[in-house]
């Protein structure tokens, strides 16, 4: 997945439907969140991060892209996303492996929330 795809991949989870989350994410996947209980994992992850807003705008910045190996790639970045008065800004981590071609999957999610002041 070239990086343009692998930005567009990550930007359709922040847009995403609960049903996208059920596709996208790996049933072995494991999210480190700001809220209780912090980590979750498989179908936890998959509610921990349900019926947060599809967000309207979804900005990336400091953005990096590692592939360590055939089949995995490792994306951080800075966030901003709006919905509505709703303001969210993150540091962000996401792994993807891939199940087949174009059959990509998170098995990793980290975020750590952002005071306005440290977002950018």
């Amino acid at each position: 997945m070239d990086d343009d795809r692998v930005w567009n991949f990550e930007e359709s989870l922040w847009r995403a439907s609960d049903e996208r989350y059920h596709e996208r994410v790996d049933p072995e996947c494991i999210m480190a969140l700001s809220h209780r209980p912090h980590l979750f994992r498989g179908e936890a992850a998959v509610q921990a991060v349900s019926g947060t807003p599809e967000w309207d705008e979804v900005t990336f910045s400091d953005t990096a892209i590692s592939r360590p190996e055939e089949g995995v790639i490792v994306v951080g970045y800075r966030v901003r996303a709006a919905k509505g008065d709703t303001r969210f800004q993150a540091a962000c981590t996401s792994v993807y492996r891939r199940r087949a071609h174009e059959d990509w999957t998170v098995i990793q999610h980290a975020q750590v929330a952002l005071a306005g002041d440290e977002a950018g």
